[in-house]
């Protein structure tokens, strides 16, 4: 308490009680804008970092003597036969071309003793275009792209002051083609020349590349990150650190600036070990080249895009072991093959290894919106057969990330070939609608579900910048479920793949992540299916993440549905030739099951194999939808010339040996139907008629319930069908059967009345078949899109004339003439034929076009006296149903849809089904039904759709709901039945052909009759035989109900097996046996689709 306490001073601890000098604060944006100065070339460069990346480098015929052999006619010949003609002399700035063209260069290169002592040395290249380096020896080590990838780690051995030789194979087109100017999708400068620029041997500053990545990443943080954040303010700190203290030709320099780099980045950046740590990432990487294996250059080019890319991948495994790399398309390992075979098999070795990895499943990267059910089953089983041929396993993740919409029956084909899991990106290009969710479970038509992953970062060719890293988690719409994403890197649509650059960004990333943090932590190291397997553990745990039903339609590219419509004719006209190959085929290949004699026939495996494969080849998603250059339908052309050429001496090869012959005028009385579907036909038309034949009438085609059926003329029908026709005054004629009476005036139906059921159905003052033509002019995508504004600028064709072409009795007609302008018209036949008794009749159209528009769409219309707010289409395995209407933003987005065979509106007791053989692009809105028939894009390909084009539609009205009518009717008008002469008739054929029989609901589609993949009279030897023969039966339900049938066959079946696509047996089916008759009955859900095995 006294006075005399003394006190001690608190100390400063060092603070200085006196200010030195006036600190003020850093002005935010100045500093931030700063950055740019530093890794940018401009004023800057001479003083930057970016004039320290390189400590030396020597060009010139001293040290890289080059010469070329330039190769004649656009040929692309193997190295062996290109290194054996005669080189000259060529030196940098000499121009290459034209367009498509290559020129094979020799480089004889000697290290100057100015470099020999540099750390690290390279060989850059650059003349703008495409290139692989070769080996004296033939070996292909590495590609170049002109510019992204321009340099070549050669080996350190050759510092030995001598000359070594390696070749580059130089392709005359850049990534994306050859397009003139900066417009990629243009069509291709048949003449552009690219210029050497650059054939230099470069000492490379390894210190300064790595301080570029370092200030790269720390330089985006500093952009990127909340200014809010102190991780912000610290990444400007460093940034401006390590340009404070940087020195100009001061190599020491650059070893402080990534001293202080460390900071931010860490010590382990350097190195994979940068991921060795237990810490959980969010992001995982892998590295992805997406090869269009045709678009804006034929196919051919991509057969050398793929060995460029891929050998680009084995080089950086070796240099970054962390690299995982993914790849699809069992086509293109088919051409790696082929062509590269010392390539291929330095990737099978990294395959073994684990780094290099094949997924998806399927023959190539394809459209799922046109190919039939059949053709996606396919794409499955001639992948994962490749797949598990080739590499030992198949894929369990269907990989599909550039496709333009996604089939509802995929996920049940998914599960069905091996896969549970889906990854795809497009719909996050969707231009109406946000896509809502990243990863969910997306449910088929029939309850099946897939995992499915979009990645956040919305690119399947993310070039690992600190931004896509950072939107993974950002942009990701399901972290209520799961708080992980992919990232999928790499240079892509023209091959490529992931660069040294990407890898070690990625790596800073990581150090970034586990320094400071704020930025989601990222992994390399694990595979995709590391991925899903951990998506679907949680689901095992409980997660429930939500689902989506039905198929993914895409909110852009609806002009895909009708684009290059010949090439899409070709489509489906090769998918029915093959269902009557594979079936005609598989009953010549078990003769003997029902006569015990043995037959010189074997089931041409090897010739169906090679068949499909060039089908499901010309599905990808950039051929089969009309998106790629002119050449690429040449090429596409030439396959499908052949499918048909080939597929009909298989199809005539089956039919002699069953013992049928070309329709001859000699015996008419011989003539005979095929029918190679499983339910009762009856037909009329044309083309019934065999060759010479002196007869006024076509020929009704009976069949009842066997493979034959009888040809008979009108004359011994009883009582005889009749269809009449007659003009009632000028342009104005009136057709008439059993069941319609239709009014065709002024070239359009104004009347289409139903006699039987008493009912108009085209509404009042309405025209039905009525072509209408738009402006067809998208945002920029031209064979791609087609935006809703284009139906603003309809406008109705006039017909020029119409008259009678067809009087009966047996089928009437009326052929219209109409203008679309002075360079196309479209000629008409619009026909009735008679009724035949128990069998639906429908009003056809024949169409002929010469079509030379520019930027036009040509379309038809039906309006209809139906309303319902959705319209049924006809889709792979089953129906999808859409809106009529625009009440959302979702709705209206649908204004253009894909439909296969036929389109239905129907309300309760009555509907109106449009068939068509060639078509896809289809909408209902309202009661107006429209199908779209030609486009006329402009890019990529000037010619689309120039010429002239043939097609088939008919309009169907029918009582009641739709049934089984439509479905049945739009598979005979997509394959009538053909006529044949049976040379021999004999019961041992008839029975034979209908030894196999679906009976019961008339929902059941049996729509696949073969032989079975591995049976041991059958197989190629790829993977293990299975013992006997089997008769494989795809079936399906295609109305969308619970269906019961029987499966009958007189043929010596043992066992009846359930399987999946891939033909693994799953469960034996109970069957009985009466009078030598198997019967297996079979139940499945709405929408399923079955495959079943006889075993013989």
């Amino acid at each position: 308490m006294g006075g005399n306490t003394q006190h001690k001073a608190p100390t400063s601890g060092g603070y200085p009680k006196l200010a030195e000098r006036p600190v003020g604060q850093h002005i935010h944006n100045i500093y931030r804008d700063r950055l740019r100065q530093f890794a940018s070339t401009g004023q800057y460069q001479s003083q930057n970092l970016v004039s320290m990346l390189d400590e030396g480098c020597e060009r010139g015929a001293d040290y890289v003597k080059l010469s070329v052999y330039s190769v004649p006619h656009l040929a692309r010949p193997s190295f062996k036969s290109a290194t054996s003609n005669t080189f000259k002399a060529t030196h940098i700035g000499e121009s290459f071309g034209p367009s498509w063209s290559t020129h094979w260069f020799k480089i004889e290169l000697r290290v100057p003793d100015s470099l020999k002592g540099k750390e690290h040395l390279e060989f850059h290249w650059d003349a703008g275009s495409e290139g692989l380096i070769w080996t004296e020896a033939g070996e292909p080590l590495q590609g170049l792209s002109g510019g992204e990838r321009s340099e070549w780690i050669f080996p350190r051995e050759w510092r030995d002051g001598k000359r070594h030789c390696f070749y580059i194979e130089m392709a005359c087109n850049s990534m994306f083609g050859n397009a003139p100017g900066g417009d990629t999708i243009q069509p291709p400068n048949p003449g552009k020349y690219f210029t050497l620029q650059k054939a230099d041997i470069v000492a490379v500053n390894a210190n300064a590349r790595a301080l570029l990545y370092d200030f790269w990443i720390i330089g985006d943080a500093a952009r990127e990150l909340p200014q809010d954040s102190w991780e912000e303010h610290k990444a400007l700190e460093v940034a401006n650190a390590i340009m404070n203290a940087f020195v100009h030709g001061r190599k020491e320099s650059l070893e402080e600036c990534l001293k202080i780099a460390s900071e931010y980045l860490g010590d382990k950046r350097n190195s994979s070990e940068v991921y060795a740590n237990e810490k959980s990432p969010l992001v995982y990487a892998v590295g992805h080249c997406h090869i269009d294996s045709c678009w804006l250059w034929p196919w051919a080019e991509t057969k050398r895009k793929i060995a460029r890319s891929w050998a680009n991948q084995c080089e950086l495994m070796d240099r970054y072991p962390e690299h995982r790399f993914v790849c699809s398309q069992a086509q293109q390992y088919k051409w790696l093959e082929q062509h590269y075979p010392s390539l291929y098999d330095r990737v099978k070795a990294k395959v073994k290894v684990g780094t290099f990895q094949p997924i998806g499943g399927s023959w190539v990267e394809h459209d799922t919106n046109m190919p039939s059910g059949e053709s996606l089953t396919r794409q499955f089983v001639y992948g994962q057969r490749f797949f598990e041929s080739h590499f030992g396993e198949r894929c369990t993740t269907f990989w599909l990330p550039d496709t333009f919409g996604y089939a509802a029956q995929l996920p049940q084909l998914c599960r069905l070939a091996g896969m549970s899991r889906f990854f795809t990106q497009k719909l996050s290009w969707n231009n109406i609608d946000k896509f809502p969710h990243t990863t969910f479970n997306w449910v088929a038509l029939d309850g099946s579900q897939v995992i499915c992953h979009m990645p956040p970062s919305e690119t399947y060719t993310a070039e690992a910048h600190f931004g896509d890293v950072k939107r993974s988690i950002s942009q990701h719409k399901s972290l209520d479920q799961d708080n992980t994403a992919l990232l999928v890197f790499g240079k892509g649509d023209g091959g490529g793949g992931p660069t040294s650059e990407h890898l070690e960004k990625l790596r800073r990333c990581r150090g970034m992540s586990d320094k400071i943090g704020m930025l989601p932590r990222v992994k390399l190291g694990d595979s995709v299916d590391d991925f899903f397997a951990k998506l679907e553990k949680k689901a095992r745990e409980g997660t429930e993440y939500v689902t989506w039903y039905g198929e993914l339609y895409f909110e852009l590219h609806r002009g895909t549905y009708t684009t290059q419509a010949n090439n899409k004719r070709n489509n489906r006209h090769s998918e029915l030739l093959m269902h009557d190959i594979e079936y005609l085929a598989t009953f010549a290949s078990i003769m003997d099951a029902i006569d015990g004699r043995k037959h010189p026939y074997s089931y041409p495996k090897k010739d169906i194999d090679d068949l499909w494969e060039k089908i499901l080849l010309c599905q990808f998603h950039d051929c089969l939808p009309g998106t790629s250059i002119e050449m690429c339908y040449d090429d596409s052309d030439e396959l499908y010339a052949e499918v048909f050429e080939r597929g009909q001496v298989l199809l005539r090869d089956a039919l002699n040996t069953l013992g049928f012959s070309e329709a001859s005028k000699e015996d008419e009385t011989k003539l005979v139907a095929i029918n190679t579907f499983s339910w009762v036909r009856a037909e009329i038309g044309k083309d019934s008629q065999p060759a010479g034949s002196t007869s006024n009438n076509n020929c009704a085609i009976m069949r009842s319930d066997g493979g034959i059926g009888q040809v008979n003329g009108f004359s011994a029908l009883a009582p005889r069908p009749r269809a009449s026709i007659k003009q009632v005054k000028s342009g104005v004629f009136e057709l008439t059967n059993d069941d319609f009476k239709v009014l065709v005036e002024n070239g359009v139906i104004t009347s289409l009345y139903d006699l039987k059921a008493r009912r108009e159905i085209v509404p009042k003052g309405s025209k039905a078949n009525q072509f209408v033509l738009f402006d067809d002019k998208p945002l920029y995508w031209q064979a791609w899109d087609a935006e809703v504004y284009h139906l603003e600028s309809r406008k109705e064709l006039e017909t020029i004339e119409s008259e009678i072409s067809e009087s009966g009795p047996d089928r009437v007609a009326v052929v219209v003439r109409v203008k679309v302008s002075e360079q196309s018209h479209v000629k008409t036949v619009i026909s009735l034929a008679a009724s035949l008794r128990d069998f639906p009749s429908f009003v056809e159209i024949e169409c002929e076009v010469e079509w030379r528009e520019k930027m036009k769409f040509l379309k038809v219309e039906f309006p209809v006296d139906v309303r319902n707010t959705e319209a049924s289409y006809d889709a792979a395995y089953g129906i999808v149903k859409r809106p009529t209407h625009y009440n959302t933003s979702w709705d209206m987005a649908k204004f253009e849809v894909c439909c296969h065979k036929w389109a239905d509106l129907s309300e309760h007791g009555y509907g109106v089904s449009i068939l068509n053989e060639s078509k896809y692009g289809f909408a209902t809105v309202g009661n107006i039904m429209r199908l779209s028939l030609l486009r006329a894009p402009k890019a990529p390909d000037a010619n689309a759709d120039m010429g002239k084009h043939s097609f088939r539609y008919a309009i169907l009205p029918h009582e009641g709901p739709l049934d089984a009518r439509t479905i049945r009717t739009a598979y005979s008008f997509n394959n009538p039945m053909r006529v044949y002469s049976y040379t021999s008739p004999s019961e041992r054929t008839n029975t034979l052909l209908s030894s196999v029989r679906l009976s019961g609901d008339p929902s059941l589609i049996l729509d696949a009759v073969k032989r079975g993949e591995d049976d041991e009279d059958v197989s190629r030897g790829e993977l293990p035989k299975r013992k006997g023969r089997s008769v494989i039966l795809r079936i399906y339900d295609s109305l969308g109900g619970r269906s019961r049938g029987t499966i009958e066959s007189s043929l010596p079946v043992e066992k009846v097996w359930k399987c999946n696509l891939l033909e693994d047996d799953e469960e034996v089916l109970d069957s009985s046996s009466k009078s030598g008759t198997l019967s297996a009955p079979i139940e499945l859900r709405p929408f399923e689709v079955a495959t079943y095995r006889l075993q013989l």
